[in-house]
């Protein structure tokens, strides 16, 4: 028995030892993990930290007998939250990225990720209980029998192994990144031996993506900020819609950024422009904040970007306010400039605002008037966005949003805490009455099937919020996420 326990620990040791080291070796992803999760932004970069130490002072604790127990209690303590997370996440529906192994090895937390979680924490259980008394011999007992060189030579090939398990996660990683562009290059290689030595370079024609007129790909991808951001919110704008594959590695699409954010300046009354990533919301929100670059899905696992059936990056595929293929799938700047005239040009036919045109080109900012719209609720009557008494929360909601159902809890918690001079909430969201009365708030509902109101305060996507003062002026910024938005509701103004 103690020689099984002795194997389970080592067993138990190995698997904290590479999570912890991969976790800390990859920081970014460790954070973003974090946030997937479910934990606050400003203090998911401390957990992404924090965690890995934990895993690596575990794996410590298992090895030697004086400790093995406490580190088995901790190895439990540890898998029974994963556990608890990655069920939590799998009965909302989501599947935020594990991280599990750092850039080692990463999957959408699922049922196989729950399964070896529950595993390993079966094992770490049993050493707990079986082993509180004797969890078996120590496995670095051998350690104090060396002295002088076998010492040395003990240390230096502990500092090779983690040196080699370092270079090993870094090439895994380098790969990944550069996995595309590797398929890229291989295609346009295929390409050039077909046309021969003097046939031309192969042009965005020669990749015609899903057929024209066809349905586009439905999604729903989080944003910078963790709201969800779906085809059909998208389209709803009864505009078109430009989806921009880009990637936070590729020297393109950097040099691209500027040009994004003139486009989305310049058009966002009669085009939608959403840029896809295949990075972290950490790899694009510093871009993202420095060009003023708004509507970004992170499209992770390239789910998007390959049943779009695109290739290489900068790419673009236009789609038009129906939800269906509009154009082929183009590549670099200058072709999607050329796209995105082709489909301002055919633009003009048919009115593709809800709102006034003014209050979309430009949102309103702190100290502005509250853009003038025209809300009614469930049952015909005028909503103001405005009370005289106190100010007005106005959340932009969405009952199918999985962040708005992770964020629903606290959200009814604070209204039923909430003081005397707290904000009054006005919802407005999408989906249907039925939809959102189910849900049990009490402030006032109004239904925004086309999220105009959303767009002319200049939200994005969903959870987010704004605070409008009791003389119907704009008293914040728009808050994006459940964080964000549940500050502003206790007063804190970004």
């Amino acid at each position: 028995m103690h020689v099984t326990l002795l194997v389970i620990r080592l067993v138990l040791a190995a698997v904290f030892l590479v999570a912890g080291a991969a976790k800390l070796a990859d920081p970014t992803g460790s954070r973003a993990a974090a946030t997937g999760f479910g934990v606050p932004a400003p203090v998911a970069g401390v957990v992404g930290v924090l965690l890995p130490l934990a895993e690596l002072c575990t794996a410590g604790a298992l090895l030697p007998a004086s400790s093995a127990r406490y580190g088995a209690l901790a190895a439990a303590v540890l898998l029974l939250a994963f556990v608890a997370a990655i069920t939590r996440s799998i009965a909302r529906g989501e599947a935020p990225d594990c991280h599990c192994f750092g850039a080692i090895h990463s999957e959408p937390a699922g049922a196989r990720t729950l399964a070896r979680n529950a595993l390993l924490l079966a094992l770490a259980a049993a050493v707990a209980a079986v082993g509180w008394g004797n969890a078996g011999p120590s496995a670095v007992h051998w350690v104090g029998q060396l002295h002088g060189a076998g010492l040395v030579a003990a240390g230096g090939g502990a500092a090779l192994l983690a040196l080699a398990a370092l270079t090993v996660a870094g090439l895994l990683t380098l790969l990944r990144q550069n996995r595309r562009l590797l398929l890229r290059v291989d295609e346009l290689e295929a390409h050039l031996e077909g046309a021969g030595p003097a046939g031309p370079a192969p042009t965005p024609a020669d990749h015609p993506g899903l057929p024209i007129g066809s349905p586009a790909p439905a999604f729903s991808l989080a944003g910078l900020y963790g709201e969800t951001i779906t085809l059909a919110s998208l389209t709803a704008r009864d505009r078109p819609l430009l989806l921009l594959f880009t990637d936070p590695g590729c020297g393109p699409c950097n040099a691209l950024l500027p040009s994004i954010a003139r486009w989305q300046q310049a058009h966002s009354g009669e085009l939608t422009i959403a840029v896809l990533t295949r990075g972290s919301a950490a790899d694009y929100l510093p871009k993202a904040r420095e060009h003023g670059i708004a509507g970004v899905l992170l499209d992770a696992q390239l789910e998007v970007y390959s049943a779009c059936q695109a290739i290489g990056t900068p790419g673009a595929v236009l789609v038009d306010s129906r939800g269906r293929i509009a154009s082929p799938v183009v590549g670099g700047a200058a072709s999607i400039e050329r796209l995105i005239d082709q489909a301002l040009s055919g633009a003009g036919a048919a009115p593709v605002l809800q709102v006034p045109a003014p209050a979309v080109a430009v949102a309103p900012g702190a100290g502005d008037p509250a853009p003038s719209l025209e809300l009614r609720d469930g049952d015909g009557d005028a909503v103001s966005l405005s009370d005289p008494d106190r100010d007005t929360l106005v959340l932009f909601w969405n009952p199918g949003c999985g962040f708005c159902a992770r964020m629903l809890p606290d959200l009814l918690a604070w209204e039923r805490a909430r003081s005397a001079d707290a904000p009054r909430l006005l919802v407005i969201a999408a989906g249907t009455l039925a939809e959102n009365r189910a849900m049990g708030l009490a402030g006032e509902l109004v239904l925004d099937a086309n999220f105009s109101a959303g767009q002319a305060f200049g939200a994005a996507g969903t959870p987010s919020a704004v605070l409008v003062d009791s003389a119907g002026r704009i008293a914040s910024g728009v808050a994006v996420g459940a964080p964000s938005v549940l500050s502003l509701a206790a007063g804190v103004r970004g």
